[in-house]
């Protein structure tokens, strides 16, 4: 839903975010607004609202912008997942809501019930939102299974977000009609590049494969990068039934046990993956570099292309490192050479973009490991190697470059903004830094993304770096589509957009669409004017569901790290503590798993919490829980329905 002003009642319309604390946002397409939990009307996490700015309450530190709901436009929940608890002997039951964001349980009657039994995992429809006095009332649509059958989980966890796994046989019927070979036709007015040497990078696993590279001499010698994207608005025509489907989903989703694609298999792995030996359609951003990495000319074309190779990130670090197979080594003889100018070249262009201030977010993701049935039986930190930080790089050259030239060709164009993070937010970290002994150099007033950097510089290589990457990263603001170009703050870019990724997100197809419009000279006043138009609305609407795709993944891995750790019961562990406050202290072991200590449970002492340096202090024997200090915990509880973990201390 686009974002609008009703000029007669003075009402603005956005998409309301609850918080599981009762208050919310609404999302908007110059900031966020703030709603509280008096003010929210009743509205669901996701729906459509009408609302009015009002003035801000000062005493609610970080609260600039606030807003009232005024009226729901539109539901954005019309179901509901969660827990089957049936009323013993009364013919009704309630389904516990899996999502906390919904505060109440919703009341089914035996009618309504479909046979599902007390414990079951269920899908209710919601047949009345209910008030400040009454429940909602629903319908169960689905019975998923018992809690612990392989993948009910998951499957709960996508219904929860409301993220739609199939798609209807219409769009897969015009998907498999777009999959075949390409023929002599689809090559005009193309530069033919299956000549050019280059190579896909990426995960073992990966069959969507959108991004190729090359890298080349030009006639006097200079190094010509080519980032080579799938050319997939060919196949996906505004309007069409792929359009639309992409445009609802916004962005492809990855779990611990599935992906869930933007675009149906035919395409994303077939005739829009840049597979090793077949001719590909793309659009090519070339990049002439000086001797520093510095983009000094540029140029975006419409291509065929042709694959020399696929590689994965674990080959190429390999032969980077020299640890490569014989026979790998044998079968690359020809490309080492390349990679080794590729990784001089990346390290060029890190080094020029860290100069400029530019945030390097270099901690370890969680791997999560399934079995046969679905269950996790590890967790543990992946850290990216070159190869990965290589792609990167040049991914990132690629898309700061097309959104500084559509910038100065001032075209309609859908730009990534990031704004700078709060003050508070930063003094969190500061105190977390301050802890560890380290200086975070910024004023109340201002601050500068080198200053961050310098941050994690200071800490890298040592036990506490991950913890200070996560909340540097947490201090941020969330990025989000813009019409504007309004700048990267975590990048320390001007411009940027996001262009390298068309198979699995939305803006990035919507901007090949304008670069092709451009390079074909269709971008006339009809065609401004058109996506003047349409781009708010799908800059805002990608943003949000963007946004529901992030907290879907972190929600299944949450899911999966309290599975878990629920066989780890007992267990001793050490960790840091990554965060603080009045009700508990948060604490990271592993490197990727955070649980609490709940307030509630210290008996040695009574605590009392300086919210000024988030600290926790014993009010009798002066003991003290400080962010980044280190702590031996063991595990007490971890819960696989709210995916809450819990440790208590362990004294040395």
């Amino acid at each position: 839903m686009g974002n609008k002003k009703n000029k007669k009642t003075e009402l603005f319309k956005g998409v309301f975010q609850a918080h599981e604390k009762g208050f919310g946002f609404i999302m908007f397409e110059d900031g966020d607004f703030f709603v509280s939990r008096s003010n929210t009307q009743g509205a669901f996490n996701g729906d459509t609202v009408e609302f009015e700015e009002i003035r801000p309450d000062r005493r609610r530190k970080g609260a600039s912008r606030e807003a009232r709901v005024v009226r729901i436009a539109e539901r954005g929940i019309k179901t509901a997942v969660g827990t089957c608890e049936c009323v013993k002997g009364k013919g009704y039951g309630f389904v516990v809501c899996d999502d906390k964001k919904i505060f109440k349980d919703i009341f089914v009657d035996k009618a309504n019930a479909k046979g599902a039994s007390d414990g079951d995992k269920v899908v209710a429809e919601i047949l009345s939102y209910g008030d400040a006095y009454k429940n909602p009332e629903g319908a169960i649509t689905e019975v998923l299974g018992r809690e612990g059958e392989p993948g009910v989980d998951m499957d709960a966890a996508v219904r929860v977000y409301g993220v739609e796994e199939d798609f209807d046989e219409a769009t897969l019927a015009q998907a498999n009609r777009a999959n075949k070979p390409l023929i002599g036709a689809d090559f005009n007015g193309r530069r033919d590049l299956r000549d050019l040497q280059m190579v896909t990078i990426d995960g073992e696993d990966s069959k969507d494969l959108d991004d190729a590279v090359s890298l080349s001499r030009g006639p006097g010698g200079e190094r010509i990068l080519g980032v080579h994207i799938a050319d997939v608005s060919n196949y996906v025509q505004e309007g069409s039934k792929l359009d639309r489907a992409a445009f609802k989903r916004g962005t492809s989703i990855y779990l611990p046990d599935r992906v869930i694609p933007m675009l149906p298999v035919a395409l994303s792995n077939g005739i829009c993956s840049l597979n090793q030996h077949e001719d590909r359609l793309a659009l090519s951003c070339f990049m002439t570099m000086d001797e520093g990495g510095k983009v000094v000319a540029s140029e975006i074309v419409e291509t065929v292309i042709n694959v020399d190779r696929r590689m994965t990130y674990t080959e190429v670090d390999a032969l980077l490192d020299g640890s490569a197979a014989e026979e790998l080594k044998d079968e690359c003889r020809e490309l080492l050479p390349v990679f080794k100018e590729m990784l001089k070249l990346s390290e060029e262009i890190r080094t020029l973009r860290s100069e400029r201030g530019a945030i390097s977010f270099d901690f370890a993701e969680a791997k999560i490991e399934l079995d046969d049935r679905g269950r996790a039986v590890q967790v543990r930190p992946y850290i990216r190697g070159a190869s990965a930080k290589m792609i990167e790089d040049f991914m990132l050259s690629a898309n700061e470059t097309v959104a500084e030239t559509f910038y100065y060709m001032q075209l309609p164009f859908v730009y990534r903004s990031h704004e700078k993070p709060d003050y508070e937010d930063v003094a969190k970290l500061r105190s977390a830094a301050s802890n560890l002994g380290l200086h975070l150099k910024a004023s109340k007033d201002y601050i500068h993304p080198r200053q961050l950097q310098e941050l994690l510089e200071a800490v890298k290589g040592r036990p506490e770096e991950g913890l200070i990457s996560t909340m540097a990263l947490r201090a941020m603001k969330r990025a989000r589509y813009t019409t504007t170009a309004d700048g990267h703050f975590g990048l320390a870019f001007e411009y940027y957009c996001h262009f390298t990724s068309p198979i699995r997100r939305y803006p990035d197809l919507q901007i090949h669409r304008i670069i092709k419009d451009q390079l074909r000279g269709r971008m006339d006043e009809d065609r401004c004017i058109h996506y003047e138009e349409l781009l708010p609305e799908a800059a805002a609407h990608s943003s949000a569901a963007e946004h529901n795709a992030q907290e879907l993944e972190r929600y299944a891995d949450d899911a999966k790290k309290a599975e878990f750790m629920s066989c780890h019961i007992g267990e001793i562990y050490e960790g840091l503590i990554s965060g603080v406050t009045s009700w508990g202290i948060y604490v990271q072991i592993l490197g990727c798993i955070e649980g609490m200590i709940r307030v509630s449970e210290l008996e040695d002492d009574y605590y009392i919490y300086d919210s000024d340096i988030f600290e926790l202090k014993g009010e009798r024997h002066k003991k003290t829980f400080s962010l980044g200090q280190g702590i031996t915990v063991a595990v007490e509880r971890a819960d696989i329905h709210t995916h809450e973990i819990d440790f208590s201390v362990i004294e040395q």
